[in-house]
């Protein structure tokens, strides 16, 4: 595929819609803006001491134009507010490797990255918010929110426009993998796209909360095996955050505190270093989770300290080899990262990493069937304090193998 690029001497002839000056971001990540044949939003981030140069190739497909932005409708039973998408029905499902659509394009394969990449960000093409957001240069949205007061009316047949922006966040060019299976410095890279892409939507028209998060694995309805996790921008707060700022209300706004307080003294502590604790929560609903919560307050990423970020990296790459250190193959799992809502609950709901698989033996899996799904009763199928003892046990098996094999490495090297 002969695709001309932008970058350095080529971005002359570049269309101005794709151009960009590049950014350093912290620990001296390059984010180098762009945008796809269609107009969606493209952003890569080089890792430091990266060995890509400067350039990019431009999108050059001949695309059909966006879907248009779905339409909620609140369901008046619990106010929740459900976006209904039927463009999402087009998405890939389980393609071929080779035509893998976040790899580098190829002249086989039109993939949605014109470019090789070392992290890659970009606008997805079937939405389940977006592209219309609630003002702006974004597409006209017909019947946006009309704010928080308006979204909490409870009433017959109401609808919204689903305004708001859905990303797909490439960890790696590689086709196969998972954030778990990168190097600290990849890990790292992520992070910091992590926190840019979150300060940026936040800053969009009508968005209320910005959610990071990794789906890994068939068993929890993974369409791509390519090493990759999403963020939505929604254009509402979510049920789960709204219960909890109303926990927040009775419990009183030091809750987070307190609860890693108690964890810190109980016995399921997995990690701690100088800046973040991962435990088994003392109620936890699935048979493997895991919280990742900073020791300071930290509404969201982008909040985060360099420091805080640096240990992050090796600290959360460590707890994801010692999940999947705890069977003889790779566990499915849903990584979220919830983070306090862009206008209200800033000073009480802490950024925090909810970790939660199905998984509750080598073989079996959990499923949500009557109590839990219809209900919301849930009944734990093994207890916390097992799973720390066995999650401890499995992060030191990779510990082990991970030393072992940088002696290996290093054993290797010439002298």
């Amino acid at each position: 595929m002969n695709i001309p690029e932008f970058g350095t001497d080529a971005a002359a002839t570049t269309p101005e819609t794709l151009r960009a000056a590049p950014e350093t971001l912290g620990a001296g990540v390059v984010k180098r803006p762009t945008r796809l044949a269609d107009g969606r939003e493209l952003i890569y981030f080089d890792d430091p001491g990266t060995t890509l140069g400067p350039a990019r190739a431009i999108d050059a497909r001949d695309l059909d134009p966006r879907p248009a932005t779905a339409t909620m409708r609140q369901d008046v039973l619990t106010g929740d507010w459900i976006s209904v998408a039927a463009a999402r029905q087009n998405r890939a499902f389980l393609p071929p490797a080779e035509l893998d659509p976040l790899a580098p394009q190829s002249a086989t394969n039109p993939s949605e990255i014109p470019s090789e990449y070392d992290v890659a960000v970009f606008e997805n093409r079937s939405p389940s918010f977006g592209p219309a957001l609630a003002a702006g240069d974004a597409p006209a949205a017909d019947d946006p929110p009309r704010g928080l007061d308006d979204l909490a009316r409870v009433g017959l047949g109401r609808t919204r426009t689903s305004v708001g922006r859905c990303e797909v966040v490439c960890f790696s060019p590689a086709r196969t993998g998972s954030f778990g299976t990168q190097t600290v410095t990849r890990a790292r890279t992520v992070i910091e796209a992590w926190a840019d892409r979150t300060a940026a939507l936040s800053a969009l028209p009508g968005i209320e909360q910005v959610f990071p998060f990794e789906n890994r694995g068939e068993q929890i309805g993974v369409t791509l095996h390519h090493p990759h996790g999403q963020i939505y921008a929604y254009p509402y707060i979510t049920p789960r955050t709204t219960r909890l700022l109303a926990q927040l209300d009775q419990a009183g706004p030091d809750l987070f505190a307190r609860i890693l307080e108690f964890e810190q003294a109980g016995p399921r502590v997995l990690l701690r270093g100088a800046h973040w604790t991962a435990f088994v929560p003392f109620a936890a609903r699935w048979p493997l989770e895991v919280h990742l919560m900073p020791h300071r307050h930290v509404p969201d990423l982008a909040a985060l300290s360099n420091d805080e970020r640096d240990e992050l990296a090796p600290l959360y790459l460590r707890l994801l080899r010692g999940v999947d250190a705890l069977y003889d193959t790779p566990t499915p799992y849903i990584a979220a990262w919830h983070q306090a809502p862009v206008h209200v609950g800033r000073d009480t709901v802490r950024l925090r990493l909810e970790l939660t698989s199905p998984r509750r033996a080598a073989d079996k899996l959990k499923y949500l069937a009557g109590s839990e799904a219809a209900m919301g009763a849930w009944i734990g199928d093994v207890p916390p304090e097992t799973a720390a003892d066995a999650l401890r046990a499995a992060i030191a098996r990779a510990d082990a193998a991970a030393a072992d094999a940088a002696e290996v490495h290093a054993e290797g090297e010439p002298a």
